[in-house]
């Protein structure tokens, strides 16, 4: 009786429940139908026990952190560096539309965010400079669902609290993907400037730039940390090379950064030669908003603090730069900032905690031994399972929130993955990547109708000019299906994957 909790819960959502609802009414009927009285209790009682838990309050901070930055004027000095860096390219605004999401993704971790921050900016501004509306909303939703796979992403706290893996291996397994469907949507953009007629642009960079002595300083101070941090990463890197071949270096990394600190400053004092001081003063009142992905992976990195701790940091560094550097909000702010980071947190631990709830009919109707038998019935081969996987989990993304999704279909995927060899960090890349893209996917992607409310434009329509970009996002996904190491990588040069 219970293995009908899933058409169920679906044909809740076909009629229009909201998900937290149905999450809960599906297995809770279907116990009570099934004389499973006591079970009932056990599932609204998970219901909080699903919310209670540490490491989900990076969740709520990450969120406030991200609103923080919005409201404090962030946004617009993204887009004014982005503009100043591939504004020249023809389909320029497209490509700064892409640039800008790339950023503000190590910022928010939300495609929501992302569409409804970026797309208020972006779709009039490319609208007046000749691209149609729907194209300029296509672009925004399509590159939006590169916020939850950059570090911070909430979806991948939600993976590794569901699945015990570590959120730091997720973040930094995320990185290369998240670039990767940047880059391939601006080449898509590139191909469809001459067949469609896109418009020419030229470098925009907005004359008589100013910018406070405090902010130019402290982009002075964090532009050099940051280079030399950068220069002896690298030297590390070859350092640990040299040691597997027989060849130790054994060199205090402190020193090794006080050695590079001198080098940075040079390298900067030339290349300013070369920029004018318009250009000068966007990238520099870009450096304070961007430095929020660098302490957050840097701190992780360093082993300074947990994900967790580092979603605080992260607000407490938002708060530093909008109240003391930028100046771009009061106390007055603060009130509705609060209120409506704590309204988009609520849902989605709401959620989170529903979907807790539903796993555990889920491990009471033993749907994950019927599943792992019938999916293994299908092939021994593990790529071949991998690609009807990757099929089933676009098709759930275009319906269920990637969240809920995750929390529902990861302990049954996840062990039967492993088990064939495929690395779990790896597994939750393929996952949480491919429900991500189901968020900008017809006919439910929710990031469509976001855009479609920024934007004025129908939801159909911007479905149509979308198809190009999921089809990249669609290639990029068996690209990190079948060559691991593209998410690999990172994580195991830094130590957090074996």
């Amino acid at each position: 009786m219970l293995a009908w909790f899933l058409p169920v819960f679906l044909v809740f959502l076909m009629i229009g429940m909201p998900v937290f609802f149905a999450l809960l009414l599906a297995p809770g009927l279907l116990l009570q139908i099934n004389g499973q009285e006591r079970d009932i209790a056990l599932l609204y009682r998970n219901l909080y026990n699903g919310m209670d838990s540490f490491p989900l309050m990076a969740l709520p901070f990450f969120v406030l952190a991200g609103e923080l930055m919005n409201k404090g004027g962030i946004t617009t000095r993204l887009v004014e560096f982005s503009q100043a860096l591939m504004g020249h390219l023809r389909g320029g605004l497209a490509h700064v539309n892409i640039l800008s999401s790339i950023l503000f993704a190590g910022l928010s971790g939300s495609a929501v965010a992302d569409t409804s921050a970026l797309g208020s900016t972006l779709i009039p501004a490319m609208e007046r400079n000749g691209y149609s509306r729907r194209f300029a909303a296509a672009v925004t939703a399509a590159s939006s669902v590169i916020g939850p796979i950059i570090p911070p992403s909430g979806i991948m706290i939600i993976y590794a609290y569901v699945m015990g893996e570590s959120v730091a291996a997720l973040f930094l397994a995320g990185i290369v993907p998240g670039v990767l469907v940047g880059i391939g949507l601006m080449l898509v953009v590139r191909l469809m400037a001459d067949k469609y007629d896109l418009p020419k642009a030229e470098r925009i960079v907005t004359p008589g730039q100013e910018i406070s002595r405090l902010e130019s300083g402290v982009a002075f101070v964090l532009l050099r940390l940051n280079l030399a941090g950068l220069l002896a990463g690298i030297f590390a890197l070859i350092a640990t090379s040299l040691a597997t071949v027989g060849i130790p270096v054994s060199v205090n990394g402190w020193l090794v950064f006080l050695v590079f600190l001198p080098i940075a400053h040079l390298l900067l004092m030339r290349l300013r030669r070369n920029v004018s001081q318009d250009f000068r003063i966007i990238c520099k009142k870009a450096v304070a908003p961007l430095q929020t992905p660098i302490i957050i992976l840097g701190g992780i990195l360093i082993g300074i603090f947990t994900p967790t701790e580092a979603s605080a940091i992260a607000v407490a560094y938002a708060l530093i730069i909008a109240f003391f550097v930028l100046r771009s909000m009061t106390l007055r702010d603060l009130p509705a900032t609060i209120t409506k980071a704590a309204l988009s947190s609520a849902t989605v631990l709401l959620i989170v905690g529903a979907a807790v709830s539903f796993k555990t009919v889920v491990s009471l109707s033993h749907a994950p031994e019927h599943m792992a038998s019938f999916i293994l019935g299908l092939s021994e081969n593990p790529l071949i399972l991998l690609f009807l996987i990757n099929i089933l989990l676009f098709i759930v993304g275009m319906f269920l929130d990637a969240g809920p999704a995750i929390i529902i279909l990861g302990p049954i995927l996840g062990p039967i993955f492993t088990e064939l060899g495929v690395h779990p960090v790896h597994f939750a890349i393929i996952m949480s990547v491919n429900l991500t893209v189901g968020l900008a996917t017809p006919p439910m992607g929710l990031v469509l109708f976001v855009a479609s409310a920024v934007s004025g434009e129908k939801v159909e329509s911007i479905a149509k000019a979308i198809l190009p970009f999921l089809a990249v996002e669609v290639i990029v996904i068996f690209l990190i299906t079948y060559f691991p190491a593209i998410s690999m990588t990172i994580p195991r040069l830094t130590g957090f994957v074996q």
